[in-house]
Order: C-alpha cells, then structure tokens, then sequence
C-alpha cells in the first residue's frame, strides 16, 4: 500500500488510456441536447485494501475516481485485521522469544530477571499502526486526485450511487462494490465485546484473561492463540470439524499441531458446536460455553472460561448496498460475479457497469485478493480482458513460525489430478537442513511442493516454517507465470538464505540434491 503511494507521487503511474472530453456548457443548442456527463468515469462503494487498490490502478488507466469510504479509510484490513493484528503478532513474538531460555541459551544469550510486557503499550502499538496506515492510504487517493466521499454508498440503479444521509446521488459510467466483510456470529452466541468477543474487539487487547475459549481453528483464531499464549493465557479451541485446522493441507496441519499446539498452554475440543455461549463479567463472573455434538447434537460439555473469542468465519457486508435496486441476488450475503468481476442479476445475466470486488463476491477472502480482483475489474472496464488466476494468489497465517500457502491442498490437487488426467509429484525442503535457519534456531518446518509430473509445472505450495510468508511469494510467482520445476531449479538462491529450503525442494522434485 505504501509502495503504491510512492508510485504514485514519483509519477510511476501515467495513464494509458484517453477519455474524451467532458461536454461542457454554451457549446451550442445541440450540446445542450444531449445528456448529463456522469460525475465520475469510476465510484467504489467500500474504502478496505480492495477499494483503495482498484482506485490507484483507475487513476493509472486515467479514469476519474470517487469513493464511498463510509468514514472508513482502511476498511477491516487496517483497522479491524490484518495491520493491527500483525503488530500485536510481533510485540508478543517478542515476549515468546525473549522468555523462552532455553532457545537463548544455545544462542548464549541470558537475560537477568523475570521479562515482563505493559499490556497498554502493546494495544497502542496495534493502534497506532492502524492510524498511520490508514493515513497513508487517505493520503495516496487525495494526493492522485481521488474523490473521496465520507458517506456510505447505496445503489439507486446499477451505475447510479445515493450518498447515504447526504440527499444526493452521483452517477457514474462504472461502480465497483467493494464493501467487505464483518465477523459471523452463529446462532446461540451472545456477544459483549468484553468477556465474548470477535477480533473486532480482540484487536483492542484491552485484558489479557488467564483462560479463553477460541470457537474455531482458522487463520484468525491460531494467531489469537499465538498471542494470547505469548501473553500468558490458557487456550482452548473449540473446533466444529473433526480436526484441528481442517482447511489446511493435512500434512502442514498435522506439523502446526506439533509446533504450534502441543508446546503451548493450549488444548481442544473437535467435532462439537459451541451451541450456548453466555458472557460473564470480568474478574467476577466467568463465561458459559455449551458444546454439543456436530453430529448427534447431543451434549457434551460445558465449560467455564475467563473469555471466549469466536473466530468462525466472516460474512459479506451486503446490507444496505441497495442490490434489490439493481435485481440482484445474493447467495448467504454474498454477490454474484462473473470471472472478470462484473456483477450478475438473479437470471445470472452481466449488469452493465457493475463491478463487484473482495469478500463481498466471495471468491477468496483475503485482503491482497480483493485489491487483485479490483485491479482486474478496472482492467475489464477499460477493455484489457483480464481474468484473475486465483490458484497463485499466496495466503498466510503470521503465526510463531508462519504457515503460507498458494494453490490447492495435496487432497485437493490429488482429486483435480485423477478428474483431469495427469500424475501429481511432490518434493520437499527442510528447514533443519537450511543454514540460516539454523542459526536463528528455527530448524522446524518444511516447504512441500506439489506439480505435474508431466510437465513440471509447480500446482501449489504449503509451507511450515520461519518467515514462511515471505517466501511463498516466490512459488505464487511461479505459478502465475507458469514457471516450471526445471527452470526454478536452475535459479540461484542466495547463501545463506530461507529461500534455499525452496531451492531443496525444486531440485528434489527432480531427483537432484541440493547440497
């Protein structure tokens, strides 16, 4: 996002394409005919990562550009996700690090004394990274010309936006929906936002509880418990599938439960909903969770815990957008698209000018996606043909070590492999044979690679493993680019360096060694 903002005022973004001149005024009585010029070439309703990327790259293509921030700059990436989540991440990695004597030792580090950590000064950091962050983004749409209406958007027709409270409605020749997502709260759980909350208001850290229940085993609930634990807490996940991380590659998950569940105050509770859950009172009153059975639905256990974080999905923020305006409907909240993003009527028929981008169209909910799907919609609209290939888009778990990923899991690529005819291969690096994670003293974890035996095209890869989420970037490049076993193998990586426990992997998928 900063990189983007950078380009931006370095003049990096020209505009390829020209529109025609906006009529204007006393040119004559047939000008005078004709009708009103939209207000803007492009309006995004929704100001979060996707909205603020699609805006930059319109800018790029030369359209004229508002948006709808719905006094939300930032969206939930950067004020309620992604940023201040990663700041609470690294200030309690720190913490882990730094009471963990025994890694320090074989380093020949000691620390004299207890180490301690000022809960307040750890929400701060969080909050005040949100700040800026979102500052930064206000600041790259103002600083390109950028229109930036604080109201929320709601569609009078498919290019038509009523500011919402302002008693006016623009209009545009495209409209892209991008409003996000808020976290899902099942039936039979109340929430207080004091002792049972979503990340919404976990991301505050205004208490660390001693013991907290975590409803669910996802990204968002493993880097809470990444967190917590660092902190202090007890953890239990209650996870209604019958494993622990059940959207994982297997073989990763059965590694993170290894690394990251067994070592720590954390235990579980698997294939059983938390059906009741009622809030207590901190430090006088603990929460009640009732858990039965997913499948018999009989009762199982009630617990007692200080706090209870749910961390079972998130659904699209599609109320009040309007849509029954434009005959669309949704499916769970979610709005219909086509492959190039253009949003679908309830006959399943293109409406013109209407885009939809991020978690709203339910595709893939991740914030880089949504910036990726919006870039692609402002592709289309200015007559580029693009389609978004989601099988390379990288996704991460920022936990102590990282889990990423990019492609399908080994179950799911084994099922396209037998429906589509070809012979999956898979090869893997080892963290414990890589220098330089060796000298940080974090030899575990592995980097697996699945391709096609016959060509050696890279499907996907799932690692495990110190600053995992940096390297992935290499492998959703070579998919992106079609990037094959044989040529990746023949690539230098640097010495000493992560990177090489990938290079261990190319080569072994060809039956080469490494070292």
């Amino acid at each position: 996002m900063l990189s983007a903002f950078s380009a931006a005022l370095s003049g990096a973004y020209l505009p390829s394409v020209h529109l025609a001149p906006r009529a204007t005024a006393g040119r004559g009585a047939l000008s005078g005919l004709r009708m009103a010029e939209p207000d803007f070439d492009l309006v995004i309703v929704g100001c979060g990562v996707g909205g603020h990327g699609a805006a930059l790259h319109a800018v790029s293509r030369g359209l004229k550009v508002a948006v709808c921030a719905g006094e939300d700059v930032g969206g939930t990436c950067v004020n309620r996700g992604c940023v201040p989540s990663k700041a609470l991440l690294a200030a309690s990695g720190r913490v882990r690090d730094m009471q963990n004597d025994k890694h320090l030792a074989a380093m020949g580090v000691k620390l004299e004394g207890a180490v301690t950590y000022d809960r307040q000064g750890v929400a701060d950091h969080a909050n005040n990274l949100a700040s800026r962050v979102q500052g930064n983004l206000r600041g790259s749409l103002t600083a390109l010309g950028v229109t930036v209406f604080e109201e929320k958007g709601s569609l009078a027709g498919p290019t038509s936006i009523e500011l919402v409270g302002a008693g006016k409605t623009i209009e545009a020749k495209n409209v892209i929906l991008a409003t996000g997502s808020v976290p899902f709260v099942p039936p039979g759980v109340e929430t207080d936002g004091k002792t049972v909350f979503t990340s919404d208001e976990a991301l505050k850290l205004e208490w660390v509880p001693d013991w907290i229940a975590i409803i669910g085993s996802g990204y968002i609930g493993l880097e809470f418990s990444d967190v917590y634990t660092a902190l202090g807490s007890e953890v239990t996940f209650i996870e209604a599938m019958p494993k622990m991380m059940p959207f994982f590659d297997r073989q990763i998950a059965q590694l993170a439960d290894r690394i990251l569940i067994r070592p720590r105050a954390i235990d579980s509770y698997t294939n059983v909903f938390a059906s009741e859950v009622t809030p207590g009172i901190p430090g006088e009153r603990p929460a009640t969770v009732k858990m039965i059975d997913a499948n018999t639905k009989e009762h199982v256990e009630t617990i007692e815990v200080d706090a209870v974080m749910v961390c079972t999905g998130r659904k699209p923020f599609s109320e009040g957008l309007g849509l029954e305006n434009v005959n669309v409907e949704t499916n769970r909240g979610f709005v219909p698209v086509d492959d190039k993003m253009r949003a679908l009527d309830k006959d399943g028929n293109v409406i013109d000018g209407l885009w939809c981008i991020g978690d709203l169209n339910g595709k893939m909910m991740l914030a880089h996606a949504a910036s990726a799907q919006g870039i692609s919609a402002v592709e289309n609209m200015c007559g580029h043909e693009h389609v978004l290939n989601h099988d390379a888009v990288p996704a991460a778990c920022f936990t102590h070590p990282e889990i990423a990923m990019v492609g399908p899991t080994e179950e799911q690529a084994k099922e396209r492999a037998e429906k589509e005819g070809w012979e999956m291969g898979i090869a893997q690096g080892n963290f414990k044979a890589n220098s330089k994670a060796l000298a940080e003293g974090e030899g575990e974890g592995i980097a697996k690679v699945i391709f096609r035996k016959d060509t050696f095209e890279v499907v996907a890869v799932h690692i495990i493993g110190i600053h995992a989420a940096d390297l992935i970037q290499e492998c959703a490049n070579a998919i992106q680019h079609g990037t094959t076993l044989q040529e990746l193998s023949m690539t230098v990586h640097t010495h000493p360096t992560l990177c090489e426990v990938l290079d261990e992997a190319f080569k072994a998928g060809l039956g080469r060694s490494a070292h």
